[in-house]
């Protein structure tokens, strides 16, 4: 994602809201990379408290570049996880 103001947001969404998982962030100056193992899950209201300001999750839009596996959305939060087929 675009790094910047969400993107730290983010970064700190993910320990919070996943907390039993491992955070690995890749630092490319222009660009983050937040990579969690099996599946993250970022919360409205964590992002709001991070960024000190009402947030809806549609401007995770404006800074998401790309992401691998699938996605499920809400108005209260956003989840990215593999979905492994037997």
């Amino acid at each position: 994602m675009r790094a910047g103001e969400i993107a730290d947001a983010v970064i700190e969404a993910a320990h919070h809201d996943n907390p039993n998982k491992t955070v690995h962030v890749e630092d490319r100056t222009a660009y983050v990379r937040v990579e969690l193992d099996g599946e993250c899950i970022i919360r409205r209201e964590t992002m709001e408290e991070m960024l000190g300001r009402p947030f809806q999750m549609r401007e995770l839009e404006t800074v998401l570049g790309s992401f691998a596996g699938q996605i499920e959305t809400s108005t209260d939060y956003v989840r990215f996880f593999y979905s492994k087929k037997l």
